[in-house]
């Protein structure tokens, strides 16, 4: 037969679990320099831009050829 599972002290534990994985990703983001802040900004702009350019349906304003 399976355990017994109290739902209220397994509620509690996942959210533990949550708050601690949003607290881990929040050192991660914010315990950098600003050096590396500004490197990571830089590459996803970059990132974004090429995918822009790369996109093979014209843009609203632009007019088709």
């Amino acid at each position: 037969m399976g355990d017994v599972v109290n739902l209220r002290q397994a509620r509690k534990a996942r959210d533990r679990r949550q708050t601690e994985q949003a607290a881990v990703e929040a050192r991660a983001r914010h315990g950098r320099t600003k050096h590396q802040r500004a490197l990571e900004d830089a590459e996803a702009n970059r990132l974004a831009q090429r995918i822009e350019q790369s996109r093979r349906d014209p843009a609203a304003g632009d007019p088709e050829p």
